[in-house]
């Protein structure tokens, strides 16, 4: 048994980790071995890649490229290989993937088991839009081939199913030509909520990737830093040179609490919005801004931080937005890294995915234990009301009612889970 934790460090709980390492091997290993869980590299915040007490199919061994075509950039690979990997090998052959979040430190298959999205989904949709084909091995031995033409159901239900419907083994994905690694830039600061919509509204058809920091400790108000990017043309530029750090330890308190954040949100706020304007970032700078900074999940200190994402309708979202800015506020907690932006106009293609049309704020907040579940609480209020959905992705204490209000196509989803399949966030929001 190994001690295994999420990204947000709530919790280790021990497991039997089994590594997956052959694409033909896969089937007979889960069903000989089976109940288990797809495990990438654990960066889903709460518990959707946990399964304490139980079994753990490690898949970070099923990392080998198949096939890429240069002409038409159709990628076939194994669902362990990284975003990283893809991206590093594609870019300088002039393709890229059109979705990516915000770490490129995550598997094939943990993209699309959670259907993951970028700053651009107004433009390209979430990860499951450029996913051609994909294997399913199921527990009782059976291979599913999937696609939206191929199985749509299955395939339908895998997007975004959080790994309940089986092990995605090899995938085959859809690249987008880019000129080169750069990006045109622009950086605009605004001074409220509504400033910020004026700027997404109008960013949306000129700019690919839109996004905004904002500052949660300024009340309902929410100045903020609004970033927009496109592809560049320019490929004649020597790459930047990047330096890794680590947070060398976990400090005995988070590093990130009432005393620092005014200091560090009203820093970050003034240094950006002296450097607004037109600029030229790297891809890697400007879409994964904190994968050079390996571990920095340790700051928040031995209890961990929980994230909370939310999307609401667009019709609600200035006032849903600002009221949980306010609630925010007055509980007299706050987040450093709070991403505020819009979702497009598009039907998700798994039954369980979590982009809708609206806007999504996500925020990280120091785990204070009850203090901190009181404000969730509140929260989630705000997002019933306003007909929104939490991310499973970074959930890790969802009530199930907020769970079943947000996914009305879960009943449709159910009878695709395997039966030998299970995880701490099945059993919580949909029973064993």
């Amino acid at each position: 048994m190994i001690d295994v934790s999420s990204w947000g460090r709530l919790e280790r709980s021990a497991h039997r980790v089994v590594p997956l390492m052959a694409p033909s091997d896969v089937p007979r290993q889960i069903a000989a071995s089976r109940p288990g869980l797809a495990h990438g590299m654990g960066r889903s915040y709460g518990d959707v890649c946990l399964n304490p007490g139980g079994l753990l199919w490690q898949t970070t061994g099923l990392n080998h490229f198949v096939s890429f075509d240069e002409h038409n950039g159709r990628l076939v690979c194994e669902a362990g290989v990284l975003l990283r990997d893809i991206q590093r090998m594609s870019v300088p052959r002039g393709w890229m993937l059109p979705v990516t979040p915000g770490t490129q430190m995550v598997t094939v298959g943990g993209a699309i088991a959670n259907d993951v999205h970028g700053k651009n989904h107004h433009a390209t949709g979430s990860f499951g839009d450029h996913v051609l084909t994909l294997q399913l091995a199921r527990t009782d031995g059976t291979v599913l081939s999937c696609s939206a033409a191929l199985n749509p159901e299955w395939f339908a239900a895998t997007v975004g199913g959080l790994g309940l419907t089986g092990i995605i083994v090899t995938v085959e994905l859809q690249l987008r030509r880019v000129a080169g690694p750069w990006m045109a830039t622009e950086t605009v600061p605004y001074a409220n909520i509504e400033q910020f919509f004026e700027l997404a509204d109008s960013s949306e058809a000129a700019w690919e990737h839109t996004v905004s920091w904002i500052d949660c400790m300024s009340g309902g108000g929410g100045r903020g830093i609004f970033m927009r990017g496109n592809p560049s043309s320019l490929i004649e530029r020597p790459p930047p040179r990047t330096r890794e750090r680590k947070m060398p330890f976990v400090p005995p308190i988070s590093l990130v609490n009432q005393l620092s954040l005014p200091i560090f949100n009203t820093a970050y706020f003034h240094l950006n919005k002296w450097r607004a304007g037109r600029g030229l970032s790297h891809y890697e700078a400007f879409n994964y801004p904190l994968d050079n900074l390996l571990e920095w999940n340790r700051m928040y200190g031995p209890r961990g931080f929980y994230q909370y994402q939310s999307v609401v309708p667009r019709s609600v979202g200035q006032d849903a937005i600002s009221a949980m800015l306010k609630a925010i506020a007055n509980a007299g907690d706050g987040s450093f890294l709070a991403v505020l932006k819009t979702f497009g106009e598009r039907q998700a293609v798994g039954m369980l995915s979590f982009p809708q049309p609206g806007v999504t704020l996500a925020l990280d907040f120091p785990n204070h234990g009850a203090r901190t579940l009181k404000l969730f609480e509140r929260l989630d209020a705000i997002v019933r009301e306003a007909g929104g959905r939490l991310y499973m992705a970074k959930d890790a204490r969802m009530p199930r009612d907020l769970f079943e209000a947000g996914y009305p196509r879960l009943n449709e989803f159910l009878p695709f889970r395997d039966a030998g399949i299970s995880s701490a966030m099945s059993r919580r929001l949909m029973g064993n």
